[in-house]
């Protein structure tokens, strides 16, 4: 599936719909999509002690559990844009609804750990198409005058969602006497909180139905009415609607398809350009990210944090992310990719370091040390901070821009493919890691920290202000 992203034609780009307010509606909902990302992927951050107590088990087996979404959302993303285009963006959208829907209610009621595993391949699965058609959708509806600004509409999405699962696990684990295992309506708290995304999962559902289909899609399967009455409605009434229809088909028709085949050559197997995207978003997910969403919880209580104070610390580190989110969203075209990503990199090697520091020290009553405990808490928040308003957003930005035209969609498939096994090995990592040695572990993310900078350095080229025909 490929989105308009190519430069606007004339009477495109200067298009303002009468009513901006049903525009953005129609983006927000597509973006619900982004918001479930978010929602599932933090979610479990809130059962995974609740998980390891009730069926026993050790780090590696829990970790398992935990990554093995990340396989459904890699055979999800790899999949979406085909459906898609065979079965049009809404009806998808709605695929990805009931998959959310069914895989909240298998989690919320599993009776053996396979279940639940096979549960969250499902919800990874949905979490994957996702995270490819709302993006997508948003890009090929919104008008080009306000298509940056909407297509922004997915990361709030996301990084909302998983502020939004934390504040609801830490609501329901006090509702539960602070005991992830403690009884609500019939169920433990954890199970409680996995299955509460049938909601959002349902509203979804129920926003797809109120919105146009694409008039790209349209187009490709010989709706052109319709396609015209869609673009009437998020362009204007104002816009040439026959030459607008003429300059997405043919654009349709230019179109390369680009093939795994025209990544290769070149030294190492790939062009050193697709290297250097397969390297942003390898150094995005190996300086441990996604430990703060998927085991926060758990970290803190490691540590001697009373259970529903790290979930409030957990509900904190997300606020924190969606505030470096508006921060990365607001500068990312005033200074900058490069300088934008070399400044995350310096935040992240400080607050790393500094919670590899605190957590060297030994637990005294079972607990760290106050200070080292102070600083841990605020280090993490630092990390979170300069993650998100750098590198949080700056690599999806360069990879939607750093490749030539001809191999943008097949590089961006490799580069998204390399950053979902970098989560997964990550995520699956961690809690042996963690339990061999903590401090070593954040060593480590804080090494691959430091080395994003020279990466960046010596291998990034900026894209601010470029056409996305100079690059190459």
């Amino acid at each position: 599936m490929t989105s308009t992203a190519q430069a606007p034609q004339p009477g495109a780009g200067t298009a303002h719909p009468e009513h901006l307010g049903h525009v953005i509606f129609i983006a927000a909902a597509a973006a619900m999509g982004g918001f479930l990302f978010g929602y599932d992927s933090s979610v479990i951050n809130g059962a995974v002690e609740a998980i390891r107590d009730r069926y026993n088990v050790g780090p590696a087996a829990l970790a398992q559990v935990i990554a093995i979404a990340l396989i459904g959302c890699a055979i999800g993303a790899a999949t979406a844009g085909r459906i898609a285009d065979r079965i049009g963006r809404i009806r998808c959208m709605q695929i990805a609804s009931v998959l959310f829907t069914i895989s909240a209610v298998g989690s919320a009621l599993p009776f053996a750990l396979w279940d639940l595993a096979f549960w969250r391949i499902v919800g990874g699965f949905a979490i994957g198409m996702a995270s490819v058609i709302g993006p997508a959708y948003i890009a090929e509806v919104a008008p080009a005058a306000y298509r940056g600004r909407l297509g922004s509409f997915q990361q709030a999405a996301i990084v909302i969602g998983i502020a939004i699962s934390q504040l609801v696990n830490w609501g329901l684990l006090n509702a539960a006497g602070g005991n992830q295992r403690g009884q609500l309506m019939g169920l433990e708290a954890w199970q409680v909180m996995l299955g509460v995304m049938v909601i959002p999962a349902v509203l979804y559902g129920m926003l797809s139905f109120a919105i146009p289909e694409s008039p790209r899609f349209l187009l490709s399967v010989g709706k052109r009415e319709r396609a015209k009455e869609i673009l009437a409605e998020v362009e204007g009434k104002g816009v040439d609607l026959d030459a607008r229809v003429g300059e997405i088909e043919h654009a349709m028709r230019s179109e390369h398809k680009s093939t795994f085949k025209d990544l290769l050559g070149g030294g190492f197997f790939f062009k050193p350009i697709v290297w250097v995207g397969i390297g942003l978003s390898v150094f995005q997910q190996f300086v441990g990210i996604n430990v703060a969403f998927y085991y926060s919880s758990t970290l803190w209580q490691s540590v001697g944090v009373d259970p529903t104070q790290s979930f409030f610390y957990s509900f904190t580190t997300s606020i924190i992310n969606i505030v470096g989110t508006v921060i990365a969203m607001i500068f990312v075209d005033r200074i900058g990719r490069k300088p934008l990503a070399l400044i995350g990199s310096a935040g992240m090697v400080v607050g790393l370091a500094l919670e590899a520091w605190a957590f060297s020290y030994d637990l005294v009553d079972g607990k760290l040390p106050a200070t080292q405990g102070w600083v841990a808490l605020i280090a993490a928040h630092v990390f979170v901070l300069f993650f998100a308003l750098s590198w949080g957003v700056v690599v999806w930005v360069f990879l939607g821009e750093m490749f030539p035209n001809r191999i943008r969609a097949a590089a961006l498939g490799v580069a998204a493919s390399a950053q979902w096994i970098a989560n997964w090995a990550i995520t699956a990592s961690f809690p042996s890691l963690a339990s061999w040695n903590l401090s070593a572990t954040y060593i480590i993310y804080t090494v691959f920290a430091a080395l994003s900078i020279p990466f960046v350095l010596k291998f990034v080229k900026e894209t601010k202000g470029k056409a996305l025909e100079e690059m190459g």
